[in-house]
């Protein structure tokens, strides 16, 4: 097996993101809610480390966005047929993005609360 160049490995990442976002909707709903959150950041105009905690948040979901999408493809491929193990991988998954997503909900309640309520008042 040949060794890839560093720009076919960029561009193997790059396809799969973009798989991602065209096949997977709650990927793409991801993505509008980190917009949000970004803005949001900038309007309220939180701290160098709410940004990090905020860019942690938005990056941890993404990525179990993609894992969990990339489990999804495997199982479907190893096991066409409904399994309750692959069941049990693809739900296993799916709760690892739930709880990414939920941690994002209260570091963002943590971030945001305080300044919204400076910025209303």
């Amino acid at each position: 097996m040949r060794q890839r160049s560093i720009v076919d490995v960029f561009r193997n990442a790059m396809e799969g993101l973009i798989y991602g976002f065209r096949t997977q909707r709650n990927l793409r709903v991801h993505a509008v809610l980190a917009l949000v959150a970004v803005a949001a950041g900038w309007l309220l105009d939180i701290s160098r480390t709410d940004w990090m905690f905020i860019s942690l948040a938005i990056g941890f979901v993404i990525v179990t966005e993609l894992l969990n999408t990339a489990i999804e493809i495997v199982v479907d491929l190893a096991s066409p047929e409904i399994h309750p193990l692959a069941k049990a991988a693809k739900d296993t998954a799916a709760g690892a993005v739930l709880l990414a997503a939920v941690f994002a909900v209260i570091i963002g309640i943590f971030v945001y609360l305080k300044p919204f309520i400076r910025w209303i008042f």
